[in-house]
């Protein structure tokens, strides 16, 4: 094999970029419901009750299968609660159900023993089953870290013959945030530490034989997290290893940011075959969960069947490194600028300054002043029709060719051209104008024109159901030819509810975005129709189309880290060991600190997804005893034993002392 196949083969991790096929596992059998192999996506979720308490987990569990669930993942912090799992599961048989149960484990070898004994299937975190984890840094010699691998075999051996005696499948699955010491030390805190993490207990599986293995590589990141579950498919392919794989990121959050950001990760990878199962983490009830999980897997049901995109050679950007194309910039667009959006009104009149509120805007009459939000879209695509108003100096609007041609004042308005439009007239901006293609489109005459036009932004656009393949396909076009030019990505749904839009655009332009490619987002949709999910927690008000589309698009971008417009919020999903009410202390904090743009804070139940989960926050807020809470600034423990009565002030205070604190009023538009 020559250097430049070797190179392919590093960077290939899905059967093809450009048509769609599901990534072949091996089937793993969790009690009567297989996993991988030809078996469709499966749909799971996770109890938040408390496993001592029979009822309300038996009762919870049956909601999560009426709401979809195929597997159910219940806590077994103790010896107490794995043995409780045997009298969960018969009453959940006498009432008729058979799904397969799952015993989540973290710290505690010998209630996976046991759990194993009992349920379907076990899930372990590595970072947290045997290894040390102490946040300690130094160095491990070779002799120290293979006796530290022994160690680990010789603890873990005992779960591994529980398991082939009974037939109880496991999962492996890597947390970003727990990665051990010694991981940490040979690899970083990095998607090659994470895999690394599972793969030893992998190879530790088959030394003994034992093959009934799911895998998974969960991160808050959605980027980190992609980028980990395609190296574990290339390091398993160097292995011969074919697991099937647990699609999540973790610690979402709920509502609208927490889909859009599970959307984004999941998503992108379910766009490329990878999958076998999915859980969406909200903090929100797991009956909520499953409506979502199953709305992302049905989108591929027929895939297979879409429009032929052109294959591709040569793999010109790294996947499993992030880098940004590189472009040149004009009038803000490109280079190291952040992704623009763009606002479609196309199809609704603009006829005073009160109609641009939906997009982040606000007109002061007494002082003649705008005011912007931080997520306040930056060019407005207006068809055919212009705005007689002044606008904002730094608010861009499209115009068809035609129409604009015909303006007397071009100031701030700039042409959208057809591929005919653009090759034959000569009557065009001398400072800015977009061209709208689709791959079909691109050939050697336009390729040579576009390389020398320096005032040109493409705008790319498809009608192929596997759209992300085949924009991606274009942008790959671009970079092997040489072409910087910025793109804005272009999407139109014309068929899907408004709800389904938030996770399908979630999706396409997520799977691009984290790959760094795109300078811009702009999003067509023609329906007004808003389904809500089966069950959802999730309610609409009352708005216009443009409003949940600016806020869906601004929501994408700080999902990918491309463009942060509000605060982030990490936060676990809650289960049988969360110490105080998830659901209500991280909405309360949301609306205490919403306001602080770019700040990210970690919500956390307990010690198990506490600092390692937060590994990417700026503060932390973590269950640690009963009423009690630790603050975290990042990884460093800030106060500890905190009443929960006085810990999101202490938070705040925390916050302010770091200079990170404004009124809410001092950054308010309105």
């Amino acid at each position: 094999m020559n250097l430049k196949s070797m190179i392919e083969t590093e960077k290939k991790y899905c059967n093809s970029l450009t048509e769609y096929s599901r990534y072949k596992t091996r089937e793993v059998k969790i009690g009567d419901v297989p996993l991988g192999g030809n078996n469709p996506i499966r749909i799971q979720s996770m109890t938040i009750t408390d496993t001592m308490n029979t009822i309300a987990t038996v009762e919870q569990t049956i909601r999560m299968v009426e709401a979809g669930c195929e597997y159910v993942r219940i806590t077994a912090p103790s010896m107490n609660e794995a043995r409780n799992l045997e009298n969960i599961k018969k009453e959940l048989r006498t009432r008729g159900f058979t799904v397969p149960l799952i015993a989540d484990i973290h710290f505690t070898p010998n209630a996976a023993e046991l759990a194993a004994r009992i349920v379907e299937k076990v899930r372990i975190n590595p970072g947290n089953y045997v290894d040390k984890k102490k946040f300690e840094q130094f160095e491990y010699t070779d002799q120290e870290y293979q006796e530290e691998l022994d160690r680990i075999r010789e603890r873990f051996t005992p779960l591994v013959k529980v398991c082939k005696e009974y037939g109880t499948a496991m999962r492996i699955g890597t947390n970003h945030g727990s990665l051990s010491d010694r991981i940490m030390n040979r690899f970083g805190d990095t998607p090659l530490g994470m895999v690394e993490s599972a793969l030893e207990f992998v190879r530790i599986c088959e030394d003994l034989d034992y093959h009934s293995i799911v895998l998974s590589m969960k991160a808050s990141n959605p980027q980190v997290m992609v980028q980990a579950y395609r190296l574990l498919i290339q390091k398993m392919e160097e292995e011969s290893m074919n697991y099937p794989i647990h699609l999540g990121v973790t610690e979402a959050g709920g509502g609208e940011d927490g889909r859009i950001k599970s959307a984004v990760g999941i998503g992108a990878l379910l766009e490329d075959g990878i999958g076998d199962t999915i859980r969406v983490s909200l903090t929100e009830d797991p009956e909520y969960e499953a409506p979502v999980a199953i709305s992302l897997a049905d989108r591929y049901k027929k895939r297979t069947n879409h429009g032929t995109i052109k294959p591709i050679s040569e793999i010109p950007i790294d996947p499993i490194n992030y880098k940004r194309r590189e472009t040149f910039e004009i009038s803000g667009i490109g280079g190291s600028h952040v992704p623009v959006v763009v606002a479609d009104y196309s199809s609704r009149k603009i006829s005073s300054q009160k109609d641009l509120n939906d997009i982040g805007y606000k007109y002061d009459e007494p002082s003649d002043k705008w005011f912007l939000a931080d997520a306040a879209a930056d060019i407005i695509y207006l068809g055919k029709q212009n705005i007689v108003f002044d606008i904002p100096e730094n608010l861009k609007l499209i115009i068809d060719y035609d129409e604009w041609n015909t303006l007397d004042i071009k100031k701030l308005r700039y042409p959208l051209l057809t591929k005919n439009e653009y090759l034959t007239k000569t009557s065009n901006s001398a400072q800015l104008k977009f061209l709208q293609l689709k791959l079909i489109d691109f050939d050697n005459e336009l390729s040579a024109k576009i390389k020398s036009d320096q005032k040109l932004v493409l705008v790319i656009e498809t009608d192929n159901e596997h759209g992300m393949a085949e924009q991606r396909r274009f942008f790959f076009e671009l970079i092997n030819r040489g072409i910087k030019n910025s793109v804005i990505i272009k999407r139109d749904y014309h068929k899907h509810s408004l709800d389904e839009v938030r996770l399908y655009s979630s999706t396409d332009f997520g799977g691009l975005l984290i790959d760094g490619l795109g300078d811009g987002v702009w999003l067509k949709v023609n329906s007004e129709k808003s389904e809500s999910e089966k069950g959802s927690k999730l309610t609409f008000v009352k708005e216009t189309k443009e409003k949940l589309i600016n806020r869906t698009l601004f929501g994408i971008l700080q999902a990918t880290r491309t463009r942060i417009s509000k605060t982030e919020y990490i936060a676990c999903p809650s289960c049988g060991r969360t110490l105080f009410d998830l659901q209500e202390t991280t909405e309360m904090i949301r609306k205490r600190t919403e306001h602080l743009k770019g700040v990210k804070i970690a919500i956390m139940g307990c010690i198990v997804n506490g600092p390692g989960e937060m590994a990417d926050a700026d503060y932390g807020y973590v269950g640690s005893g009963v009423d009690k809470i630790t603050l975290y600034r990042g990884k460093d423990i800030i106060k500890r034993s905190v009443p929960s009565s006085q810990a999101v002030d202490e938070l705040i205070d925390l916050i302010r002392e770091d200079g990170n604190w404004l009124d809410p009023s001092e950054n308010s538009i309105y």
